[in-house]
């Protein structure tokens, strides 16, 4: 933000998207930073995806999400699949037009993002307590989110995360069915056979699944596979790498 008001002068959004197209014809514009001369628009754009690896959960500063599970389901399902995480992904979609201008920190946020959906996605299936395993699945599917806004598809992108809200909620709330009907464990390898007695629970614990892993007609089918699409279709090698 300090870089965005040093170059503009300004928070505004309408100032800072009117200014870009001009600012990036001169391409000598550069700041001096640790004795290197850095394009300013790199810079900015790379220092707002730090701020999004972090709120986002991206590899590298991830551990927190797993982390905040402990507190009540509800709020985990409220905050962890809406709200909270996915404002690193918002951020990149609302400042597109400035990542749009700096193509080398777009390669970096899909190569991140890539990395993400793919170490957390096999992180969680070694974990054994409950609410963590959704956990890493948030964390995978945010790596999604982010290399979608990487080969430049922010629509699909924040599609994604508008459905994955809603499904991730599901699964939330299901795990809190489940670890309350059980006394409070939370341990997976203690379970088992729980159909009989919740069987409205395994019934949307399976659809909310489905929908995750991107079972026709259910919602993540139509976003998840568009952003792989998207990312195979856009050409480039970090679009490929990601897909």
């Amino acid at each position: 933000m300090l870089g965005i008001f040093y170059v503009f002068k300004s928070f505004d959004y309408n100032v800072i998207f009117t200014l870009v197209p001009f600012l990036s014809n001169f391409i000598y514009f550069t700041i001096p930073l640790f004795n290197f001369e850095i394009d300013i628009l790199f810079y900015i754009c790379l220092f707002l995806f730090i701020g999004s690896v972090g709120k986002s959960a991206q590899v590298g500063l991830h551990t927190w999400l797993p982390d905040a599970m402990e507190g009540p389901t509800p709020v985990s399902a409220l905050i962890h699949a809406a709200t909270m995480v996915t404002a690193g992904v918002f951020l990149i979609a609302r400042c597109s037009l400035l990542f749009e201008y700096a193509p080398l920190a777009l390669g970096i946020v899909t190569i991140v993002g890539a990395m993400t959906a793919f170490f957390a996605a096999t992180t969680a299936l070694v974990q054994n307590d409950l609410k963590r395993v959704i956990a890493y699945s948030t964390c995978s599917q945010l790596g999604y989110m982010v290399f979608s806004c990487g080969t430049s598809n922010y629509n699909v992108g924040v599609f994604h995360l508008a459905n994955h809200a809603f499904f991730k909620a599901l699964l939330f709330l299901t795990a809190g069915a489940v670890i309350h009907a059980l006394a409070d464990e939370q341990d997976m390898r203690k379970m088992g056979g729980l159909v009989k007695i919740l069987p409205y629970s395994y019934a949307l614990m399976i659809i909310g699944s489905l929908s995750l892993a991107g079972f026709p007609f259910l919602t993540g089918f139509y976003s998840k596979d568009a952003v792989l699409e998207m990312a195979y279709g856009s050409f480039t090698i970090t679009g490929h790498f990601a897909h």
